[in-house]
């Protein structure tokens, strides 16, 4: 194949690219709930994990209920940050609330501990492979948000806001949450990002 013909992974790998964080959000539609659901569940069922475990759990808030996440986080940091330097982080959270919603990914620990039980040799591995998948699952409703026209970062404001969160929506005490993705109408362009050399991050024999 010559350098400019077209591989069956370009049009995968220019999603990949194109994922950027966005801080700037706003409330504006951009798609619907439905389909921020369909995207969801598709990422939720095919996203790898270790043994098949299937460990992830995911919550979505929209609107309101997202409001309340960040309302929360705001007054969670505001009994440990010192008044006069939490103006920025206030900042920072009030712009996560002028998105349209936010993912919350968390990790069934029934589950990881169920696998310890079962196969001991692995049981030092299985919370470090539950956290990786929860990675790859993360990327990829990132990923997919943006080809939407979404914008997104990711947050983890866990574990200090981890029992007012299971306790505010009934979430079971076994799930842990690993992190939050804020999301909704991109109001600016990133900059450019920069790159370290590959020759010095890959190798091939």
């Amino acid at each position: 194949m010559s350098n400019n013909a077209v591989g069956k992974s370009d049009a995968f790998l220019k999603a990949v690219k194109d994922r950027r964080t966005y801080y700037g959000l706003s409330k504006d539609a951009v798609i619907s709930n439905e389909r921020i659901q369909e995207i969801v569940n598709e990422a939720v069922k095919y996203t790898p994990s270790a043994f098949n475990s299937q460990s992830a759990r995911v919550v979505v808030l929209f609107g309101d209920q997202s409001d309340k996440l960040w309302s929360i986080t705001k007054e969670t940091l505001r009994k440990i940050v010192p008044a006069g330097s939490f103006a920025p982080t206030e900042e920072r959270i009030n712009g996560f609330s002028n998105g349209s919603g936010t993912v919350l990914f968390f990790e069934d620990q029934t589950v990881v501990e169920g696998l310890q039980a079962q196969f001991a040799a692995y049981a030092d591995n299985f919370p470090i492979w539950s956290n990786q998948s929860s990675g790859m699952l993360q990327h990829v409703i990132w990923t997919a948000l943006e080809q939407e026209g979404l914008g997104a970062s990711l947050q983890h404001y866990n574990p200090l806001i981890n029992d007012e969160v299971a306790q505010t929506w009934n979430l079971p005490s076994e799930w842990k949450l690993i992190a939050q993705m804020p999301f909704g109408k991109p109001t600016f362009v990133p900059g450019d990002k920069e790159f370290q050399p590959l020759e010095d991050r890959v190798k091939f024999f």
